[in-house]
């Protein structure tokens, strides 16, 4: 890898990425073990065990477990709370905006990525939330195939939801991109520079050139973007109580494109909606 930049931005070979590549896959496994576990009845810590239980058999380690005394394996937050919800007791409601967060580090190199699932029996409101989410993110991917600068990623995130609010998707209540907290490079470590916005900054950013290397993750509320931190250091909730939803996937850009690495298809089929075209990677 080489170091560049002002911020001492991580740059990663092919070969380094296709490592990468082999946690992302492994954290493409959890969330699909854990997806198909959400449902009402079942405890935020049940969740927590299936991530663990993928993640150790794959033979990899959690990003997050221990991570600044980080309690656990996946973040779990339901409902108002937008990020780093601790699991524990709680359980699942229908109708509750359940978004997982998980990183894995196989061979000293970690993936990371976020999913929120919507259980039946709520505010369709919120699935919408979840789905603009999800459409700002992979926006926000696809800007990076042939953009100059990083600040795409924001610009393109924003897009989404002026659009949704434009539109009258939100049901008239307007959408809240966080400002606190925002994506990351990621490689040898979970968090590393540069910061990747969700928002139009008039600093854009480092220039997009292969071996960069982010996590993509826009969090979005059903109301104002301001948060709180409760009294466990961890869980960010929302001001005013609205919902939110949180995305996340980890890409790698190449010399012929981009791939994302959280993604079993290298994210072909929802950047082939954008025009983009993935690039080739072997595993």
């Amino acid at each position: 890898m080489a170091l560049f930049g002002r911020e001492r931005i991580e740059y990663k070979t092919p070969e380094q990425v296709c490592a990468m590549r082999r946690a992302g896959l492994v954290v493409a496994d959890a969330l699909d073990a854990v997806r198909e576990r959400v449902a009402p009845g079942v405890t935020t810590a049940e969740l927590d065990e299936v991530a663990a239980r993928v993640i150790k058999d794959a033979g990899a380690t959690p990003s997050f477990l221990g991570y600044h005394g980080y309690p656990a394996t996946v973040c779990v937050s339901v409902n108002d709370e937008v990020v780093h919800g601790i699991p524990g007791p709680r359980v699942l409601e229908p109708g509750d905006v359940v978004s997982v967060d998980c990183g894995a580090v196989v061979a000293g190199w970690h993936g990371d990525s976020a999913i929120t699932v919507v259980l039946d029996g709520g505010d369709p409101e919120d699935q919408t939330l979840a789905t603009i989410t999800e459409q700002a993110m992979w926006a926000g991917i696809a800007a990076l195939a042939g953009g100059d600068r990083l600040g795409v990623v924001g610009e393109a995130v924003e897009d989404v939801v002026d659009r949704a609010q434009a539109e009258g998707r939100n049901g008239g209540t307007r959408y809240g991109i966080l400002e606190e907290y925002v994506g990351h490079g990621i490689g040898t470590a979970m968090h590393q520079p540069p910061d990747v916005l969700n928002y139009r900054a008039r600093d854009r950013g480092p220039r997009l050139r292969p071996g960069l290397c982010v996590a993509v993750e826009p969090m979005i509320t059903r109301g104002e973007r301001h948060t709180q931190v409760l009294d466990d250091d961890w869980t960010v909730v929302t001001d005013d109580g609205s919902h939110a939803s949180h995305w996340e996937h980890t890409v790698a850009i190449l010399d012929e494109g981009i791939w994302v690495l959280t993604a079993r298809d290298g994210g072909a089929a929802a950047l082939a909606a954008h025009g983009v075209t993935v690039a080739a990677l072997t595993d």
